[in-house]
């Protein structure tokens, strides 16, 4: 891995909500086993707390609708899930970013409906604000939110790095193929790569 300068870099993690990562959220089931066992958030809040120590930006994407839900587009069975089981509602305690990871001052946290970071939100606005080059991704999970908010900054011209062990899946394969894919984009490094480099 480059050098991280950490006036052009941050850090977006990806979704640490109560709904995705907790068990009685409504993905819970699918994703909060790999989160306890690999103790992924704890992974993730090193490196946010790197980022800010080294003085870099600490970004938070999370989704969060209006009741009555005007703004979700049920174009896909999740869409649909989060609809029916009146999930994600702005305000709920289980839309709520999980404490480990809570905003801090100077974070920022972007609030968004579709499956990736960028889509429809201010993400691009406020990195570029920054003169941010480099993104390191957090968050569940690898192969949807996290891989496509990576695609997205592709596009936007940043340079991606995911950090492997503060990421997830579903399953363990689930992780380890979404890695692959990713490493053919950017830089896939762990956890203490990341603290290593920003604390040069």
């Amino acid at each position: 891995m480059r050098e991280l300068d950490p006036t052009r870099t941050a850090v977006v993690g990806v979704h640490w909500q109560h709904e995705v990562v907790s068990p009685d959220g409504v993905f819970g089931p699918f994703f909060a086993e790999q989160v306890a066992r690999h103790r992924v958030a704890s992974y993730a809040a090193q490196v946010a707390t790197a980022m800010r120590t080294a003085g870099g930006l600490v970004v938070l994407t999370r989704v969060a609708h209006r009741p009555g839900y005007p703004d979700l587009i049920a174009n896909t069975p999740s869409f649909a899930m989060v609809r029916e089981r009146q999930a994600f509602l702005e305000g709920a305690p289980k839309a709520r970013i999980v404490d480990e990871l809570a905003p801090e001052a100077g974070d920022v946290v972007i609030t968004h409906v579709r499956l990736g970071g960028f889509f429809g939100s201010e993400l691009d606005t406020v990195l570029r604000g920054r003169g941010v080059q480099t993104v390191l991704f957090t968050g569940v999970a690898t192969n949807l939110s996290v891989m496509n908010t990576v695609f997205e900054a592709v596009n936007h011209g940043y340079r991606p790095v995911v950090v492997s062990d503060a990421c997830t899946a579903a399953t363990d394969d689930t992780h380890r193929a979404s890695l692959e894919t990713l490493g053919q984009l950017g830089d896939v490094v762990s956890t203490a790569e990341v603290v290593d480099r920003l604390s040069r």
